[in-house]
């Protein structure tokens, strides 16, 4: 059965805002882990996790509404992620925005290997996608470092 192009684009557009909300949760966790670190320490998360999934967040959100906007498509707004308790800790936080980021880097591999983004032709709709995959790259080691290092 076959699809419009209207349809692809929604279901791309939707698609990418289920990506997009997985990146704010992370940051919401990450925010709050934030929080709870020394001075030293937070200072590393934020360089090493924090400023790369906020930039990847705000290239999806960015690469979202450009899309919806080129196709006439209604606009969406993102509303801030709740962190969850601060009983969760540094590690439960790390580990709640790692499993996001994956989540999300998941999602915009699936999209980008099927043809929706080929189909609908929209090249700029495909370097966002790209580029946010690539501001995520390495999350989980660098998390996994920071937990390593913690407490030392």
């Amino acid at each position: 059965m076959g699809y419009s192009s209207a349809e692809a684009r929604q279901q791309l557009l939707d698609t990418l805002a289920e990506a997009t909300e997985r990146l704010g949760g992370a940051l919401a966790a990450l925010t709050e882990a934030y929080e709870q670190l020394d001075e030293a320490t937070a200072e590393r998360l934020e360089q090493q996790l924090f400023r790369p999934v906020q930039s990847a967040y705000g290239r999806a959100r960015r690469t979202h509404a450009g899309f919806a906007e080129r196709h006439e498509l209604p606009p969406r707004s993102f509303s801030p992620a709740l962190p969850g308790a601060p009983s969760l800790g540094v590690k439960g936080f790390l580990e709640r925005a790692v499993a996001d980021v994956e989540s999300a880097d998941s999602t915009l591999a699936t999209l980008q290997d099927s043809m929706l983004p080929v189909e609908v032709g929209d090249a700029e709709l495909r370097a966002g996608l790209g580029e946010v995959r690539a501001q995520l790259d390495h999350i989980r080691a660098r998390a996994r470092e920071l937990l390593r290092t913690f407490g030392r």
